[in-house]
């Protein structure tokens, strides 16, 4: 029996039924996680991440990330280390120790790629330079990026333990510390520390590169394996991790202090001291080996100078190898 033209009409709008709903029932394109683990609490360093969530950015590039505060870079490390995130922004310098000590972790973008370690000092002191600090109080966490360089910064200045007295106090004890005036200098960084301190105790930076040591200060880190696994995820958020960075440094930087307090509503934080930390973080992306570089990139030869510091300071053994540390393969 022949089918009739109802009929067939009829299977054909079936079919077009069928069709549209196998359609519907395909999934949108999923979007690659990555879990961002931060260095610590909410602060200007973290603008770039802040700032490209609020923006759309990661989603636009079909990525779902996951941003997390942290408890200072040496945890972020640890855990990254351990799997438990896919991606640190942590002080690059803590790698060449992490990796002696077994980590698989490597540098796949450096953002402050000049040194900021400073120590913070009242604003109208005379102290200038490291042997100013004779016979001064100096206030630090042992975990601190500073604790492999405070002998070797010490003499510098023809100074030791003997002569300048290096209070180890627990992180949340820090600042009660400096601010109480129970100390003459604050070891810590000139970003994140001089904005904060000037509500409560106005402070200048003594700069640790003035002393002849280069650290690399933030940037992203991962394991090699995750490098291999999401080289892809990794390098689109590089770049738009270049891109929320250039457009704060091109005068936007209201806009990513507004993405961190909007993110973090029960941090109670001060605006303008999240604007200068913005401000003084850009102040160190440069050296003048990266000068003309996109952001993100890293010199060799700044390497080279940090980890010959760093075994100078006893913190690394001799025979290293640069390209351990590092690599640019996801930086455009």
């Amino acid at each position: 029996m022949q089918p009739t033209r109802h009929w067939i009409r009829a299977l054909r709008a079936a079919g077009v039924g069928l069709a549209v709903a196998a359609l519907s029932a395909i999934p949108a394109t999923a979007q690659e996680k990555l879990t961002v683990r931060l260095d610590f609490s909410p602060w200007g360093v973290h603008a770039g991440m802040h700032l490209a969530k609020e923006k759309g950015w990661f989603k636009e590039a079909g990525l779902d990330v996951e941003v997390q505060d942290g408890r200072g870079s040496g945890n972020t490390l640890q855990l990254v280390n351990a799997g438990q995130a896919d991606v640190g922004q942590i002080q690059l310098g803590l790698l060449p120790q992490a990796r002696a000590n077994g980590a698989q972790l490597k540098g796949f973008a450096g953002f402050g790629r000049r040194t900021d370690l400073a120590v913070l000092v009242d604003k109208d002191s005379p102290i200038q330079k490291v042997s100013d600090f004779a016979g001064k109080t100096l206030v630090v966490f042992a975990a601190s990026p500073w604790a492999p360089y405070i002998d070797h910064w010490l003499k510098q200045g023809g100074l030791d333990r003997t002569k300048t007295t290096i209070t180890f106090v627990d992180p949340a004890a820090l600042w009660g510390t400096y601010t109480a005036k129970r100390a003459d200098g604050l070891m810590s960084t000139e970003p994140s520390a001089v904005p904060v301190a000037a509500a409560t105790r106005p402070s200048k930076a003594i700069l640790a590169e003035d002393a002849g040591i280069a650290y690399p200060s933030y940037g992203l880190v991962a394991t090699e394996k995750t490098i291999a696994a999401k080289k892809e995820a990794l390098s689109k958020l590089v770049e738009i991790q270049q891109k929320a960075w250039a457009y704060m440094r091109d005068g936007k930087i209201e806009e990513g202090v507004d993405a961190i307090v909007k993110q973090r509503p029960d941090a109670k934080l001060d605006r303008k001291a999240l604007a200068e930390q913005i401000r003084l973080t850009i102040a160190f992306f440069d050296t003048p080996a990266t000068k003309g570089k996109p952001i993100g990139w890293q010199a060799e030869s700044d390497w080279e100078v940090a980890l010959k510091g760093l075994e100078a300071a006893g913190a690394v053994k001799p025979g290293w190898k640069v390209s351990d540390y590092y690599t640019n393969d996801l930086v455009k």
